[in-house]
């Protein structure tokens, strides 16, 4: 017996057994990885049955890895000395070791500050108030930024550089790099003033200066608005929180206007009866405000008579606006044809932008 021993013994010192031991260790930590992964995970979230959404938790994968790469560091220590491989050089493994991780967690960590989370979707489904959208992914980018900052910090510190110099030298040239970005000081605090003011939101339809379109993404730099011609348009903050910006989202009402130009000669009785029955049919349309319908006899122009439509409609959307407008033409022209009504030639015409 203590024969057999001391033959385990000189096996286990032999540099070839040493490092088939080291590749035997990678490669059960390797297989096991998912597994442990998922028991952490599922000691956290006992609650939890489904075992696709364990694994799709933001820490299962980084777990995965954590243990992946500590058996990779434990074959290494495991047989450094009859790998020959002295302390300085394992000081800097274990330091490699250190920034592995460091940067594997700080990676699960800002996962689980994206908006595509469980732990930010939980947040939402519990939350009574409405989240605005647009502000949480600016929350949410700058918590990642502060992860990968502190990262950052853990990485050079474990570098053996010294932050104290470090920061002094980031002192000096801010000034320079302030000067410089004199205009991005002023997109962050245009956002900052968007995300406080709120004038518009993801998904508003708005107009700014020559643009119009849906708001895609507002970023503290700039607000990106996807136009009716279908591009996309990049608007720095500074000029957006300093423009006149149009809602056409925050509208409860629309208006419908529109003027119709009658021969001169029509007899005012025709045109007292078509006034009428314009009236009427707006009356009847369910998707027009009653108290904001005004049908009149507007101006005495050249060789016309110019009778006025005005009407609100509760079809925001512009899509919708277009069809409802359509609608209420069809009626307004079956009318005038009913009536036998001549509209004006070469009539003086007012384009009105609606």
């Amino acid at each position: 017996m203590q024969a057999f021993s001391e033959f385990i013994i000189e096996l286990e010192e032999q540099p070839v057994v040493r490092l088939i031991t080291g590749i035997l260790i990678i490669f059960a930590f390797w297989m096991l990885s998912s597994g442990i992964a998922f028991l952490i995970i599922k000691m956290i979230k006992i609650k939890e049955k489904d075992s696709k959404k364990i694994k799709k938790s933001s820490f299962y994968y980084p777990l995965v890895a954590f243990i992946r790469v500590l058996g990779i560091y434990l074959a290494i220590f495991f047989a450094k000395e009859k790998l020959k491989i002295d302390d300085q050089v394992m000081l800097w493994i274990t330091k490699a070791f250190k920034i592995i991780i460091t940067i594997i967690f700080a990676k699960g960590l800002a996962t689980a500050f994206s908006n595509k989370s469980s732990l930010i979707s939980s947040i939402k489904r519990k939350s009574k108030k409405k989240v605005d959208e647009s502000m949480l992914n600016v929350i949410l980018r700058a918590i990642r930024a502060v992860i990968y900052v502190g990262a950052a910090i853990i990485i050079i510190t474990e570098l053996g550089y010294n932050l104290n110099g470090l920061i002094a030298g980031v002192g000096i040239g801010g000034v320079i790099i302030t000067l410089a970005a004199q205009d991005t000081a002023k997109n962050i605090f245009g956002g900052a003033v968007i995300f406080l003011d709120k004038p518009f939101s993801v998904g508003d339809w708005i107009q700014v200066e020559n643009f119009e379109g849906v708001v895609e993404e507002i970023t503290f730099r700039s607000t990106r608005i996807k136009t009716f011609e279908n591009s996309v348009v990049n608007i720095p903050n500074s000029k957006m929180s300093d423009a006149s910006v149009i809602n056409w989202s925050k509208m409860e009402l629309r208006r419908y206007l529109t003027r119709l130009y009658l021969d001169i000669n029509t007899p005012l009785e025709k045109v007292e009866k078509l006034i009428e029955n314009i009236r009427k049919v707006l009356l009847k349309n369910e998707q027009i405000d009653d108290d904001s319908i005004i049908v009149k006899f507007e101006e005495i122009i050249d060789n016309g008579i110019e009778v006025m439509v005005s009407s609100y409609t509760d079809s925001i959307d512009y899509e919708t606006y277009l069809q409802e407008r359509e609608r209420i033409n069809y009626k307004i022209m079956q009318i005038v044809r009913e009536e036998k009504i001549k509209l004006a030639d070469n009539a003086h015409i007012v384009h009105v932008k609606n």
